[in-house]
């Protein structure tokens, strides 16, 4: 289960696709001008903090992580690092090419494949940053300083009342037109928020980046769930 939370809710950041329908001019303004900053680019590097707060199992966790994404083929590498470490430590990634996914647990020594899910309800981190297409309804809640930027605050609320989560809590760097950060608010309780600690712009991504390559790690078992 917190595998699956962790890419969802992940994927609720790169993948926001935000509609025109409900109606606040600001936020749509906003929006419109940093999914027209990211929509110019190939391919993206972003490395962003991961934190986890759940009232109810009294749990509170942080990690960080890694996402290349190349949104226009749907392909995408996510890469989580061991907080206990100060050397970069992988402890999971999420791969897809588009066609097939790859989840990598290196404690288990076990990679699950399986076909990309291209439902409605599946969040693709592929779609970095594209901001609005459809599914949120969202109100503009000015401008907040935040640690030394001038950040505006957007609350996005989906459609579809039967999500886990039931609102998330832009807040968009003012000057750069760029995401900063990310707050989920799930219905069990629980905040997840993303930080966005560094973005590069077409790094050089060989096209191996995006499959899980065996030979790569041996003694992994590949569970095929197709």
């Amino acid at each position: 289960m917190t595998k699956k939370i962790f890419a969802s809710t992940l994927a609720i950041l790169l993948t926001l696709n935000i509609a025109f329908a409900q109606k606040d001019a600001e936020a749509k303004k906003i929006l419109s001008a940093v999914s027209k900053k990211y929509s110019r680019y190939n391919i993206i590097k972003a490395d962003f903090t991961f934190s986890l707060e759940d009232p109810q199992a009294q749990m509170n966790d942080t990690q960080t992580g890694t996402l290349i994404s190349q949104p226009k083929a749907n392909k995408f590498k996510v890469t989580i690092y061991d907080p206990k470490e100060k050397k970069a430590t992988v402890v999971q990634e999420i791969i897809s090419d588009g066609k097939s996914q790859w989840t990598y647990n290196k404690k288990d020594k076990e990679v699950e494949l399986n076909d990309v899910d291209h439902s409605d309800d599946n969040l693709n981190p592929a779609q970095i940053f594209t901001i609005y297409e459809h599914g949120y309804k969202y109100v503009y809640n000015g401008d907040e300083k935040i640690d030394g930027k001038l950040c505006q605050i957007i609350d996005l609320t989906p459609d579809d009342s039967k999500k886990q989560f039931f609102k998330v809590r832009l807040t968009i760097d003012k000057t750069k037109k760029a995401i900063y950060s990310a707050l989920i608010f799930d219905k069990n309780g629980s905040r997840y928020t993303y930080t966005i600690r560094s973005l590069t712009s077409e790094p050089k991504t060989p096209e191996s980046t995006f499959t899980f390559d065996k030979k790569d790690h041996p003694g992994v078992e590949v569970v095929d769930l197709r």
